[in-house]
């Protein structure tokens, strides 16, 4: 892999959040730390001659002389180090003003700004890691829920790695074998057992196929679940999504067309990150901003992962007639969007049976007092988690990922179909080595520039 000039440069950042705290941390990687350090830093001794892993205190100085703030400097010599190279963290105090001062002298006195992700960048570049494990470090840190953070932290301690190299290693050494029969073509020679190729092939797309099925739950791990709640005016939307999120978050009134625009707040179920949008009532209106409101309930019903259709439960005989109602079935049938109905009000009404079940998914609540909430709740994680994903299984959670191993899996079947078709191991060969680069592309032993910067260049300065 090339290493670009800016690489070998020395880079400083600041590596905590902005803001008052206890301490702000400023961080500097490369061959020039400690000589950029000991321009700044006054204590017992030259920071250039400090053994690894050991703090340091002491006071920072401008170039001038000019004292700025009492530091702690911690030492990590190469490569026993994040980024593999000489590193050197200064801890000040937090504060806005007093960490841009020390950033700013670090800077005057011979560092880089960091880019975007470039420490993590640099750990990868140096062989501290590989490059799942470093998107995984970017994940952690966005991490919302318990299931973002636990698959986050599997992918960093390698798990995925793991099987990565596992299927590569296999499908290396058929390749090897294959392309070794080449240097004997003309000797007629076969040092690959085509059945036991075959079995292997076949073993290697199964695995590729039964990660792609974890693929949907993975997503879920890390992004969340959108769920858009709508249904007519009047039907308990906004009480709904009270009663979910257990506080009085919108405004609840007998008027109708009292919500005008979306809500969106968070809850976790199981771990999950859900999304709620609380919508505006869905019906025909003269009213300007009220058919704006009904405008944007439609596109965020469309682009939502779950959908439930709010109704009140005394109109349980209702056949799905209004239009309002029917547009969004069947534009839920049309896409991904999984539809729910949530009959409201159970309270006010004589208990009846529910309704025979059908295909959608019913729920029986009366928002106001709380019932069937749980219910509910539990029902979400049902409809958006599969039994696909047994517990401490590898879980692919990156778009990236996925198209990787799609590529690797159309490589492989074509081998598959080259090899039972009788043709020469040249063609076997080359799509086998198409699949191992696609697998090759997740870990980043087959990777180019653009996407280095476009994976790190999502993470924040100072990591």
């Amino acid at each position: 892999m090339l290493v670009r000039l800016r690489d070998s440069e020395t880079i400083a950042a600041i590596a905590t959040p902005l803001g008052e705290g206890g301490i702000s941390v400023v961080r500097i990687s490369g061959s020039e730390s400690f000589s950029i350090a000991d321009r700044m830093f006054v204590g017992r001794g030259a920071l250039k001659d400090a053994i690894t892993h050991t703090a340091h205190f002491g006071k920072l100085v401008d170039g001038g002389g000019k004292f700025i703030d009492e530091v702690v400097a911690i030492v990590y010599r190469a490569p026993n180090s994040y980024t593999g190279e000489d590193v050197l963290e200064l801890s000040c105090h937090g504060g806005y003003l007093v960490t841009q001062k020390v950033l700013r002298a670090v800077l005057a006195s011979g560092a880089r700004s960091a880019e975007p992700g470039e420490f993590t960048r640099r750990a990868f570049l140096n062989g501290k890691m590989d490059l799942s494990q470093a998107e995984a470090v970017g994940d952690l840190i966005h991490s919302q829920s318990e299931s973002a953070y636990r698959s986050s932290l599997r992918q960093l301690s390698g798990e995925l790695s793991k099987e990565m190299r596992s299927l590569r290693d296999e499908l290396m050494n058929l390749s090897s074998l294959l392309e070794l029969e080449l240097d004997f073509s003309e000797e007629d020679v076969e040092f690959a057992n085509r059945g036991l190729l075959r079995e292997r092939l076949a073993k290697a797309i199964g695995a590729i196929e039964t990660l792609l099925k974890s693929y949907d739950t993975g997503r879920i791990y890390r992004e969340g679940v959108n769920v858009t709640i709508a249904g007519k005016p009047n039907v308990g939307k906004s009480s709904l999504l009270n009663a979910l999120l257990e506080e009085d978050r919108a405004i609840v009134s007998d008027i109708p067309g009292t919500t005008r625009d979306t809500i969106t707040e968070t809850i976790s179920v199981g771990g999950v990150l859900f999304r709620l949008s609380d919508t505006a009532g869905l019906r025909d209106t003269a009213d300007s901003i009220e058919k704006e409101g009904v405008e944007r309930a439609e596109k965020k019903a469309s682009e939502a992962d779950v959908l439930l259709l709010v109704m009140d439960y005394g109109e349980r005989d209702y056949n799905g007639s209004e239009p309002q109602y029917l547009k969004l079935a069947s534009a839920c049938e049309k896409t991904r969007v999984k539809l729910a109905h949530v009959w409201n009000k159970i309270d006010l009404y004589e208990t009846l049976p529910p309704r025979e079940p059908g295909r959608v998914p019913e729920f029986y609540v009366s928002a106001l007092r709380g019932e069937g909430i749980d219910t509910l709740r539990n029902g979400l994680s049902k409809m958006v988690l599969t039994d696909d994903v047994s517990e401490g299984s590898v879980v692919v959670t990156s778009t990236r990922h996925r198209e990787a191993l799609e590529k690797a899996g159309r490589s492989l079947k074509l081998a598959l179909a080259t090899l039972d078709e009788r043709r020469s191991g040249e063609f076997v060969a080359l799509d086998l080595r198409a699949g191992l680069d696609s697998l090759g592309e997740i870990t980043g032993e087959v990777t180019t520039e653009d996407i280095l910067r476009n994976i790190f260049s999502k993470f924040c300065i100072g990591k």
